[in-house]
This record gives C-alpha cells, sequence and structure tokens, in this order.
C-alpha cells in the first residue's frame, strides 16, 4: 500500500495484471490486511478482487495454500507485491506451455545485488539454481518475481505451515525454466528504490489507474 504518485503500489501491479487480460486477481495478506480490504472493498476498475488473508504468517508458499480454493485457472500467475517488471505475461505463458513446465519464472539482467534472487538456467532454460538472496548475482539472472504454476504444485506445499516458494519449493523443483526478459525491475525493498519506483512509474505512466 505504500503510495507511488499518491496511488498505492499495488494499484500499479493491479493495472499491469489488467493489461494482459487478468481480470480475477487474489491478494494474499497478512499484517494489515484490513486496510487492504477497505481500500479494495469495491474492487477495482475493470477487476474482481479476492482476498486471502493469513492469521499468522505462512511464508509465500504458505500464503498460496491457503488461497488454493480461490485459484480457478490452470496454470496460474503470482506475482511478488513489492516489485513490477513490465514482462509480457502472454509471452510467459507460451513459453511455459511449451516447455510443460510445472513452474516458470521471468528473469531480468544481472544486477550484482546480494538483496535479489539470482538464478542460473541451460541453453533450454531450465533452471539449474535457484538462490535467494544469497549471492552476489555475478554471472546468472535476477528474480523478477513474476511466476506462472501448474496447479499441481499446489500439493508440495504443506498445509497450515510456514513454507517459502524461494526457499523451500523453488531450489529442488523440477521442471522449472526461466524466461530471460530485458524489461526492468523495480522494487520498493528500500527507501532508494522506493524513492526510484516513485520516479519511474510517475514519469511513465502518472498514478495508476
Amino acid at each position: 500500500m505504500a503510495p507511488i504518485g499518491g496511488a498505492p503500489f499495488l494499484d500499479f501491479i493491479i493495472a499491469y495484471l489488467l493489461k494482459h487480460g487478468i481480470r480475477t486477481i487474489i491478494l494474499c495478506t497478512g499484517y494489515k490486511s484490513g486496510i487492504i480490504e477497505k481500500h479494495y472493498a469495491s474492487g477495482a476498475a475493470g477487476a474482481q478482487i479476492v482476498v486471502s488473508r493469513e492469521n499468522r504468517p505462512l511464508g509465500t508458499a504458505g500464503a498460496l495454500k491457503r488461497a488454493a480454493k480461490h485459484i480457478q485457472s490452470n496454470p496460474f500467475f503470482v506475482l511478488n507485491g513489492d516489485s513490477l517488471c513490465d514482462s509480457d505475461l502472454h509471452r510467459l505463458l507460451r513459453f511455459h506451455l511449451k516447455k510443460k513446465a510445472l513452474a516458470s519464472v521471468v528473469l531480468t539482467n544481472g544486477t550484482g545485488r546480494s538483496d535479489v534472487g539470482t538464478v542460473t538456467t541451460d541453453r533450454s532454460g531450465r533452471v539449474l539454481d535457484f538462490s535467494e538472496k544469497r549471492g552476489d548475482g555475478r554471472g546468472a539472472f535476477t528474480n523478477a518475481g513474476i511466476y506462472l504454476l501448474d496447479k499441481k504444485i499446489l500439493a508440495s506445499i504443506p498445509e497450515r505451515r510456514k513454507y517459502s516458494l524461494e526457499y523451500d519449493l523453488f531450489p529442488g523443483l523440477k521442471k522449472f525454466y526461466g524466461l530471460k526478459t530485458r524489461a526492468s525491475l523495480l522494487d520498493i525493498g528500500t527507501p532508494e528504490r522506493y524513492a526510484l519506483a516513485d520516479r519511474t512509474l510517475v514519469k511513465k505512466v502518472g498514478r495508476a489507474a
């Protein structure tokens, strides 16, 4: 809900999804969920908003497991709520289906930062190493926080316990592929990057619709 040009950052993510034809959006929430629920109580223009609230932290995979009953499509997209990468989701879908993948991730050019997930792949795009915020990023691509998952993957996530996509599920996952893109990645994880995202998004598109 951090404001960008007077609108919550989530509004920009929702606008991005709508641009790619996604109309049903599930928000996995926890801390201060009530603020998010109140803001989207009447939905968003063009989108149906569903809120799946965690009563205690369940991690990124645990949150998906809790929201499973709301997931209707197969495969389904998963996006981080604090970053935005203007990658083509239709291209990701075509890539995912062609590879017959269980999971696919959008990758951007390596940044050299140590606080982002780094990914290495083979020539086919199959993920060989997925290291979440452990390396220096040299020689690897950056996880853009955009995933496409087959619903079968939900069976691999334990019920009602904290479980992470990045640390627990992805590192050993078979049939996991990375789609490389030149799209830039914006995130609001630090004051400096939040300020950059604010300047960049407002300059590019103004406030979200």
